[in-house]
């Protein structure tokens, strides 16, 4: 019984071509490098002595960095390629999160900040077009899930190695392994992921594109996005409040239950793909289902005192999320291909930078002023509005078949 599952779990993990695999290691290296992120808000308050306010505002250009990036590497896809907006990503950025330690004033942190996001996000809409270009179409989503693996892992690794750093050689060193590795990742991408190894033909040239804005079932879409996202995120801000101030957990006890979400993942998130790959289901019926198991994560800790539950939403939480970020990236991927690739992806990568600009704060107001309950079940009717924007998506997708059969 153990044999077969760990070979139904090797087995998932193949037909990926070697190109998706070296993307998922730069991927990883990348992301297990920016490990000054996790640690901002130490760094700034600690070393820095700003107020939780001025920090509050870092963090507000931070988002607006992340944005801005999503949106300039968009369109240096589509003017010069996936390959060179990824290497000149991580290796400018290299440089930037070096240089990011030595500004002291306020709007000088501002500054750097804005500008090491702006420089470090160009990479996320590019890494999805590589995807596709690396990928073979019939295994797309398990690639896209494995690139959402190595940031999973990397994310893990990062802040544990980071806690060594800070307590071994400060807050400078950090700085200086961020840009390193950053450096390290993009000497990688040229060394071994060259564009000639894509995959040729895997569409036809368009020669007339749709303008991203213009594509309105598309637009749609990112606006269940944002709200899917506003949801998400209040796991990883708000919630573990909530679990201190309402269940006194430790610490440890916080981290443990958040360290079952990744942990999850990586058991679990390229089986369920496969399998799931494998039914006769539309991506954004998927999409659906993840948004109700998200939504139905904070009515389960709602309804019960139950100090289990919370492990019980966790698990519904991680589910939801592992079935509805592969199969909204992989029809966003789809999608794109009646467009300009890059301007498609940048705009499912600004989603969710939206939703971190305004989540977390919003999550905190609500909570503030009408408590834990009342926000959780908020979060209930967003993924039900969500899921509403994403039922009338579906609806018109089937209307656009039908038309473009008949043509």
């Amino acid at each position: 019984m153990i044999k077969k599952i760990y070979l139904s779990y090797i087995d998932s993990f193949s037909d990926l071509r070697k190109e998706v695999w070296l993307l998922a290691l730069i991927t990883f290296i990348n992301r297990a490098g920016t490990m000054v992120i996790p640690f901002l808000s130490l760094y700034l308050t600690k070393s820095r002595g700003f107020s939780l306010e001025d920090v509050g505002w870092i963090l507000t250009f931070f988002g607006l960095g992340s944005v801005t990036g999503s949106w300039l590497g968009g369109k240096l896809v589509d003017t010069i390629g996936h390959y060179k907006t990824m290497a000149g990503s991580l290796i400018i950025s290299s440089f930037l999160f070096v240089l990011l330690q030595f500004p002291t004033t306020f709007w000088g942190i501002c500054a750097g900040i804005f500008m090491v996001m702006m420089v470090a996000d160009m990479f996320r809409p590019a890494v999805f077009v590589a995807i596709s270009a690396y990928s073979k179409p019939q295994n797309r989503t398990r690639s896209v899930t494995l690139i959402r693996l190595a940031i999973n892992l990397g994310f893990s690794a990062g802040p544990a190695l980071g806690g060594i750093i800070i307590a071994t050689s400060g807050y400078s060193g950090l700085f200086w392994v961020d840009g390193i590795t950053c450096f390290i990742a993009g000497l990688l991408l040229l060394k071994l992921l060259h564009p000639k190894k894509a995959i040729e033909n895997i569409r036809e040239v368009n020669l007339q594109p749709i303008a991203v804005m213009r594509d309105k079932p598309y637009l749609l879409f990112i606006a269940a996005m944002i709200i899917f996202g506003f949801i998400f995120i209040q796991y990883f801000s708000t919630m573990p409040l909530f679990y201190a101030q309402e269940y006194k957990l430790s610490e440890f006890e916080i981290g443990l239950l958040l360290g079952m979400n990744g942990f999850l993942i990586f058991l679990l998130e390229m089986p369920l793909i496969k399998f799931l790959e494998g039914k006769r289901h539309s991506n954004i019926s998927l999409v659906i289902w993840g948004t109700i198991l998200v939504g139905l994560s904070f009515l389960l800790v709602n309804l019960s005192g139950f100090i289990g539950m919370l492990a019980v939403g966790m698990i519904f939480l991680t589910i939801g999320e592992m079935i509805a970020f592969p199969f909204s990236n992989t029809f966003a991927l789809h999608r794109a291909e009646k467009g300009k690739q890059g301007s498609y992806m940048a705009l499912y990568s600004i989603a969710f930078s939206i939703s971190h600009i305004f989540g977390h704060n919003s999550g905190m107001q609500l909570i503030g002023h009408f408590g834990f309950k009342f926000t959780w079940y908020s979060m209930t009717l967003f993924a039900i509005l969500a899921c509403v924007l994403l039922i009338w998506l579906k609806r018109i997708l089937k209307k656009e078949a039908i038309t473009s059969h008949s043509i």
